[in-house]
């Protein structure tokens, strides 16, 4: 697995940095990107609305979890938005771990190659902040943001 202590490909560190571009929110693939209750709440805080009007008009159940909803037609995340410098995400600001996650989910570890294959979706791979061993694998591991964010 990835988090073998023998051999890890990405034991320097790798480089990322978000240019905010949004095409890892873009289809055409479909996906999910599950959403918790303290997700859930902080998008509703965030937008001025109830949590049931976030559930209503932006997520979907999928068996027993929640995940943001997508375009019929594009397949992009109802939360990508035309703004003033291009594409953005609308709640960026409390943008669900999964997506502050990426690109370090746990499939783009695998190996080099499979990383290098991120750069056709997201331009932001492979360069910017050098993120250490530690880092990348507590993102793997989809650890809660808002856990450790100032009450």
């Amino acid at each position: 697995m990835i988090f073998d202590e023998k051999y890890c490909w990405y034991a320097a560190g790798l480089h990322f940095e978000c240019l905010q571009c949004g095409r890892c929110c873009a289809g055409p693939e479909q996906g999910y990107i599950w959403v918790t209750g303290p997700e859930i709440l902080l998008m509703a805080n965030h937008l001025g609305i109830s949590i049931k009007e976030v559930k209503q008009n932006f997520l979907k159940r999928v068996g027993l979890q929640m995940s943001i909803s997508e375009n019929p037609h594009t397949r992009d995340c109802v939360f990508l938005r035309q703004t003033e410098h291009g594409r953005g995400c609308a709640i960026y600001e409390v943008r669900p771990t999964q997506c502050r996650n990426w690109p370090f989910w746990t499939n783009n570890l695998i190996s080099s190659e499979l990383w290098n294959l991120t750069t056709r979706q997201c331009p932001g791979v492979n360069r910017g902040r050098l993120y250490c061993k530690e880092e990348i694998e507590n993102k793997a591991k989809n650890k809660k943001w808002w856990r450790n964010e100032p009450k």
